[in-house]
């Protein structure tokens, strides 16, 4: 147990409990907020609005992102990982 050098530790201590109002006030905006979802215009998916599709790779009605290249680029990356556990077998 820690002394303090001048005799006695004056803590933060409240004067009054808090009244269950009181603290339901302060907690009032800590609630989870329901995400809003829209259709995807090309693959009617759901997404989040203002955001590139992760189905199609679509914003606004263009490309942005070639999901067919992404989906390859992971599927080589997966091979040369599985290739790693298993050196001596193909």
């Amino acid at each position: 147990m820690a002394i303090c050098p001048t005799g006695g530790c004056n803590m933060a201590v409240p004067k009054q409990k808090t009244p269950k109002s009181k603290r339901g006030k302060r907690r009032s905006h800590n609630a989870l907020k329901v995400t809003n979802l829209a259709l995807c215009p090309q693959c009617k998916s759901l997404i989040i609005p203002h955001t590139v599709c992760k189905v199609c790779g679509t914003y606004k009605g263009k490309e942005v992102i070639d999901v067919d290249r992404r989906k390859r680029r992971k599927e080589a990356k997966e091979k040369r990982e599985k290739e790693k556990e298993m050196p001596g077998q193909k």
